[in-house]
């Protein structure tokens, strides 16, 4: 079928549905939803048999919806109606949650009801729930909403509040008053709830050192206490801790509300904790991790981005950053623990990134916030380049990178250094760079992606710039392994395979090949001269004439609303485009 995907923006949940449906053969087309007329005219361009509509923030026009069936993807149960479902479900602490395909209506969230599914819930920020729970449940449901569809004599079912079993409700927008922190009364479980329930946006609105700002990145801590509620007693890399009425917990990012801004003409965006206040954190105690050395797993809950753990002869390397976004210095950081990992009495070792995210390469907040946004992509890209080539390098261990979540850019190729990658079935990976204002990209791209697909096939997925489904990277011969879906499966998974390879005969016949290929590639062209090609395309970007790359940093970290549809999506709008008969 011809389906139109109209969306806000491409996230997470849009990319892994067009994923899906391309997967099963239909001609699709993206439409962002920008105005009622550009969405009329995308209608009309493309002439779709079925609009899917997965992530809106206003209702479809009757003009559309009136002539042809859409496909309302609700992140709530049968009956749930409001524009903040997930953030009431995790506040109110449900203890399982949904996902509704409803048909669009006059009424908002109320129309017929084509599939549903239903997924436990836990404690966990909003946009961890969203891209594990909610896009696994929607992807079902929307699946098999398509297939009723196209069979042509499903019948869906009429929204009826009142019928039994039906637990939704209309519920109003979640405003910053219901979000607030009543630090003199609430403890650390209701204000993680709170912060969980706004993660990722709006965040809860409070004030820092007096400074009215937005709160994001909660981390739980188990063991370190003291200070009045709310104070700040403690911080460590990106994150500041504040006492609780019952204990403590982190936070690892905020935004300054515009008032509170340094500069009257900035326009403030999220930023690490710790940057955003460090002058005032000079008075308040650094707490580093404890113990012989930090890079092992701590004790109990507490804010830890990069951490080691151990199993026999596998060594399993964490480094969970805040939207997979990976700054100069957790570049250094992160290189520091590899060679550390290195030296351990290992023979595999697998690199786990974070539960949501593996990588989205460099940090373009806090490249966007430095006194030269210029000067620190240079430091950044070279930190992250001298991380891959470590990866690259090691000749001790068999390296494998397990993608639990998602993946972008620099972090796809991070990952591609490493000898094997399993990625997880339902993660997507974005390997290209051009989106952002025709960035060249660096990691040793270059030496990499062609060695794995190809020459011509590397070209294609550089100029398409589409998201790639985990059996898509396995077919593409990007990614090693598609393993299970679920998330704990998964890490069991891994570790099980991890742990076979580590005791098979062959293992030190397979790194001896492997030092054998490094040394003849090395020989054929010097790694050296990949990475030299590239920082020199890189300049260009950077400090050359061509603004692109800083514009389109800007409006990322500012959250621009989109203006147009990018053409690689929007299908419809090529000239060449015909509506096949």
């Amino acid at each position: 079928m011809r389906i139109l995907i109209l969306c806000h923006a491409f996230d997470s949940l849009s990319q892994r549905l067009y994923s899906e449906l391309a997967a099963r053969g239909h001609r699709l087309s993206v439409e962002f939803d920008i105005a009622d007329s550009v969405a009329e005219e995308a209608v009309a361009l493309f002439r779709p048999e079925l609009i899917v509509a997965p992530y809106l923030r206003r209702p479809i026009p009757a003009s559309i919806w009136e002539q042809h069936c859409c496909l309302i993807v609700h992140p709530g149960i049968i009956g749930d109606r409001g524009p903040s479902a997930l953030d009431w479900a995790i506040q109110d602490g449900e203890p399982a949650w949904g996902v509704t395909v409803l048909q669009a209506t006059g009424e908002l969230d109320a129309g017929p009801i084509w599939a549903s599914e239903y997924f436990p819930m836990r404690v966990a920020r909003k946009s961890s729930l969203y891209r594990h729970e909610v896009t696994e449940a929607a992807s079902c449901a929307v699946l098999r909403a398509v297939e009723r569809f196209a069979a042509g004599n499903f019948v869906p079912t009429p929204l009826d509040p009142a019928a039994a079993g039906v637990r939704g409700r209309a519920r109003p927008l979640l405003r910053q008053g219901d979000r607030a922190i009543d630090w003199q009364r609430d403890d650390s479980a209701t204000i993680l709830a709170r912060l969980n329930a706004a993660d990722g946006f709006p965040g809860v609105a409070d004030q820092l050192f007096g400074e009215p700002c937005r709160l994001f990145d909660a981390w739980p801590e188990d063991r370190l206490r003291g200070g009045a509620p709310g104070e700040v007693i403690a911080w460590r890399e990106t994150a500041i801790l504040r006492a609780t009425v019952d204990g403590a917990l982190w936070i690892g990012h905020v935004r300054r509300e515009e008032e509170g801004s340094a500069k009257a003409d900035a326009k403030p965006f999220k930023l690490p904790a710790t940057q955003v206040f460090a002058a005032q954190l000079a008075a308040i105690p650094e707490a580093p991790l404890a113990g012989t050395s930090s890079n092992f797993a701590a004790a109990g809950r507490t804010w830890q981005d990069i951490r080691y753990e151990e199993a026999g002869s596998v060594g399993f390397l964490h480094f969970d950053f805040y939207n997979g976004a990976m700054s100069s210095r957790q570049c250094r950081r992160l290189l520091s623990a590899w060679q550390w990992a290195q030296r351990r009495p290992v023979s595999v070792i697998v690199l786990m990134g974070g539960r949501d995210y593996w990588s989205n390469g460099i940090h373009l907040h806090s490249i966007e916030a430095a006194a030269s946004p210029a000067d620190e992509s240079w430091a950044n890209i070279n930190a992250i380049d001298d991380l891959a080539e470590a990866i690259i390098a090691n000749e001790k261990q068999l390296t494998i990178a397990a993608l639990q979540g998602n993946c972008g850019a620099g972090g796809c190729f991070l990952a591609r250094a490493a000898d094997l990658v399993w990625a997880r079935a339902g993660v997507l990976l974005n390997p290209h760079y051009r989106n952002m204002g025709n960035l060249y990209g660096s990691e040793y791209w270059t030496y990499l992606l062609p060695a794995r697909v190809g020459i011509e096939a590397a070209q294609a997925i550089m100029h398409n710039r589409l998201p790639m489904s985990a059996t898509a990277g396995v077919a593409a011969g990007f990614v090693d392994a598609c393993l299970a879906g679920d998330a704990e499966a998964f890490r069991v998974d891994v570790a099980r395979r991890a742990a076979e390879l580590a005791a098979a005969p062959a293992l030190a016949a397979r790194l001896q090949a492997k030092r054998a290929q490094r040394h003849a590639d090395e020989a054929l062209q010097p790694l050296a001269s990949y990475r030299a090609a590239e920082l020199a395309q890189l300049q260009r970007n950077f400090y050359g004439f061509d603004p692109s790359y800083h514009v389109a940093r800007y409006h990322f970290v500012h959250k621009t609303p989109a203006s147009w549809t990018p053409r690689h999506l929007a299908i419809h709008r090529d000239l060449g485009w015909r509506v096949p008969w």
